[in-house]
């Protein structure tokens, strides 16, 4: 099977794009962490598809699977990447795009200055809705990791996130907890682990350990999960520059049910065809 693809990233969180509208795309698990293994394979955190959508209300579907070949419900620099991938090769013309997810409907927009925007919708709060084990909603919870009880704000971004306040993330043991907070019983679906230092009301830098593909250099949910749980926490205002290891997201939420906005750069790094034996 021969596949055409592109390689792209939003602010170092890369991605393997392929078409499936013009080309038939049939790939397994195994196939997919393949694709992912950067020695044996093309290199990424997350494979996207484009896809053709039954939907009235939208105009293409996606779908993301991880470096470790599962599928996911959501990406926000995976959205980023799709909006420019579309445009680039002529898919669309149209600047907002509505596009299916597994969570549901995003509408993504290609800003003026070239940069993207995401409504990623409201963060969802209730135990019931991330899933996490809780009896009820609280602004954050005790995880007892190795006989110690670390403090998380935990939501859904249209996936799972645990957040946690580190003093500096540059020594936050970003791997090792990330894989123990991943993992943890009391999330049956598995988490994203963000840890996140606040440089003042309005900047924070981020790390963030995702689920099924590890430590990457950027996570666009995990960016608007951070700055939700800080803005909610009252600790951080409505707009937030977050700094991740691959580039700077901006995120913006005025609170309660109002839509999270992630806005940030998109690269196109290569265009190939890929043999699948």
């Amino acid at each position: 099977m021969n596949l055409k693809f592109t390689k792209m990233h939003g602010a170092g969180n890369d991605f393997v794009v392929i078409d499936a509208i013009n080309q038939a795309v049939a790939l397994s698990a195994e196939q997919i962490r393949l694709i992912a293994d950067r020695h044996f394979g093309v290199g990424c955190d997350q494979l996207l598809l484009v896809e053709r959508t039954v939907r009235a209300d939208a105009d293409f579907r996606y779908r993301i699977f991880n470096a470790d070949g599962g599928e996911v419900e959501q990406c926000g620099n995976g959205a980023r990447c799709f909006v420019r991938f579309v445009h680039h090769h002529g898919l669309t013309r149209s600047r907002d795009i509505r596009v299916e997810t597994a969570c549901g409907l995003i509408v993504p927009r290609l800003e003026e200055d070239g940069r993207v925007s995401v409504n990623m919708g409201a963060p969802r709060f209730a135990p019931s809705d991330i899933p996490f084990e809780a009896p009820h909603g609280a602004l954050s919870y005790g995880l007892e990791i190795n006989r110690k009880t670390l403090e998380l704000s935990v939501l859904s971004m249209g996936n799972p996130h645990a957040v946690q306040i580190v003093d500096n993330i540059d020594s936050a043991a970003v791997v090792e907890l990330g894989a123990l907070i991943e993992a943890h019983p009391r999330f049956p679906r598995r988490v994203n682990a963000g840890f996140m230092q606040i440089l003042d009301s309005s900047h924070i830098r981020l790390r963030v350990y995702e689920r099924g593909a590890g430590e990457t250099l950027s996570c666009g949910t995990g960016a608007c999960a951070a700055a939700v749980a800080g803005i909610r926490r009252g600790l951080l205002q409505e707009r937030v520059e977050v700094a991740t290891r691959g580039g700077t997201l901006t995120v913006d939420w005025a609170g309660g049910d109002a839509p999270v906005w992630l806005t940030g750069p998109t690269a196109i790094v290569f265009e190939a065809e890929l043999i699948l034996i």
